[in-house]
């Protein structure tokens, strides 16, 4: 027996609703035949949500009953809002991406892939993307970053420089030029860092959010963070050493 489902949802010529788009795409994954109704102005669209007494398009209807809005069909299908939840796929997505830019540019400088260097871009691509995060939107990224950095909380402008300062010293480590300058960048704020995501987790046992990827994150503050700064330090360590 078929499933069938009302949607009527704004399909205007200067605005197509997005949220109109997703309904219907989760409806046709559940295997629902659509009627798709597709309001074309602003009248019709305003002359609908007078007749069902609703506030927003899309609306959903299934079986007669209306479901609502995207949101209401997520939940009819038991789909879990996971918004507000931890999650550390932005963090494997950026260092998945770093890793593989890494490679490409070893393949491209027709060297062995698994060498020094190949390991020193993966941190460098790593730390340009992670910079690039922050600088997005610094205000944001400082309110997540001083709750539990120690360098920041003394002097807050810190919370500023420290996107820059990891910007600099993965471009400093793609370009090889100002080594000791750039390696003592590098090996400042990853042992800052390292010190402070330390204390706060594993001393004084806080759940937070790591503002690594910016600000307004849902990656959990801990061991991932941690080694990421400890990569850095190593990273200069190694940098300083081959001087």
């Amino acid at each position: 027996m078929k499933k069938t489902a009302k949607l009527y949802r704004m399909d205007m010529e200067g605005h197509i609703c997005p949220y109109g788009l997703k309904s219907r795409h989760l409806l046709k994954s559940r295997g629902y035949d659509i009627e798709d109704h597709r309001l074309t102005t602003r009248e019709e669209t305003e002359a609908f949500k007078r007749e069902h007494n609703v506030k927003t398009t899309p609306q959903a209807f299934i079986d007669g009953q209306r479901i609502g809005g995207y949101d209401d069909l997520r939940k009819h299908f038991g789909i879990a809002d996971d918004e507000d939840e931890t999650t550390y796929q932005p963090v494997i997505a950026l260092f998945g991406m770093a890793a593989l830019m890494a490679l490409a540019l070893a393949w491209a400088t027709g060297g062995d892939l698994f060498r020094y260097e190949t390991l020193k871009w993966f941190i460098a691509f790593g730390m340009c993307l992670l910079a690039l995060q922050k600088l997005k939107d610094l205000e944001a990224f400082s309110f997540q970053f001083l709750p539990y950095d120690l360098l920041s909380q003394r002097w807050v402008p810190y919370a500023y420089v420290y996107a820059f300062a990891e910007a600099f010293a993965g471009i400093g480590m793609l370009t090889g030029a100002f080594v000791p300058l750039v390696a003592l960048v590098a090996l400042f704020i990853g042992t800052e860092g390292a010190i402070s995501v330390f204390k706060a987790v594993y001393i004084d046992k806080r759940e937070l959010k790591c503002a690594c990827v910016g600000g307004n994150s849902n990656v959990p503050l801990g061991f991932v963070s941690l080694t990421e700064n400890l990569m850095m330090v190593g990273m200069a360590l190694y940098m300083l050493l081959r001087l």
